[in-house]
């Protein structure tokens, strides 16, 4: 039940911390920080649950980050940017920690409850991780004049409309945009399924893996949206495709490679 509201509390906190953030960090700083995911997570699971990796599994995860990190810069360098607002950076950094701190506590987490609670499956941890959420975000929708009014809301992002009652600002806007019900709706149902897809890969395989493939996905909507704008790479983008999908196909080879070894090994202590 612990770990399970531990994931719920983190999951939960982890997005509004970020967009905090941005209130006082640039956009690039922002997306710069999202594309090292893997480091936080694979910290976590090395500090806090003492989980030990394969050397090359260092290698593939420091590859991907300066991969993605390398042709975000160079993705936007020539491209408009908003600038970075007049807010306290050291504070939007400190934001943008604790954003990349409860992701990796969120996947660390996961990983801990699929191992030590077996078997627990993936549509398990779904619902009862969103029930939970649900609890929490809807108490935050109702606590949220009281934040607002001891001033603390304003570092955390809770808007100032309406006395900080974030409730009736949402319903408010939806009043006056009736349309946008049918995208929020969609959206809703675009991320229920991708939920499904989410979890099933937390059960049969790992939070690292699972965030290889967001961080990886991340890496090809990017180079998807050069492309089909007609955009030209830069040496320093065409680097950064080099080392992502160099660690990813790496990673793959060497997992083929330790898989045909063990399987080798198996068919020898049979034939004995």
């Amino acid at each position: 039940m612990i770990p399970l509201l531990l994931v719920a509390i983190t999951s939960s906190l982890a997005s509004p911390f970020g967009y905090a953030s941005l209130k006082h960090v640039g956009y690039i700083t922002f997306i710069l920080a999202k594309s090292c995911k893997l480091l936080p997570v694979m910290a976590l699971h090395v500090s806090i649950f003492r989980k030990r990796y394969p050397l090359y599994k260092y290698a593939v995860v420091a590859l991907v980050t300066a991969g993605v990190a390398i042709f975000t810069l160079h993705s936007t360098s020539h491209s408009k940017q908003s600038k970075a607002t007049t807010g306290n950076v050291s504070w939007g950094l400190v934001l943008l920690s604790i954003n990349l701190l409860f992701d990796g506590l969120t996947n660390s987490t996961q990983d801990y409850i699929n191992g030590a609670f077996v078997p627990y499956t993936g549509s398990q941890m779904m619902c009862a991780q969103n029930l939970m959420s649900t609890l929490l975000t809807t108490s935050f929708l109702f606590l949220s004049p009281y934040l607002a009014a001891t001033g603390f809301g304003e570092y955390v992002g809770i808007s100032s409309m309406q006395g900080g009652d974030e409730l009736s600002a949402a319903l408010a806007f939806l009043q006056r945009h009736p349309a946008v019900t049918t995208d929020i709706l969609l959206f809703a149902a675009c991320g229920a399924i991708g939920q499904v897809f989410i979890f099933y890969t937390l059960a049969k395989f790992s939070s690292l893996l699972l965030v290889t493939i967001t961080v990886t996905r991340k890496m090809l909507t990017m180079l998807l949206s050069v492309v089909w704008f007609g955009h030209r790479l830069t040496w320093g983008q065409w680097l950064g495709v080099g080392l992502v999908f160099g660690g990813v196909g790496a990673e793959a080879a060497i997992g083929r490679w330790e898989k045909a070894k063990k399987e080798k090994e198996r068919r020898a202590v049979k034939s004995r």
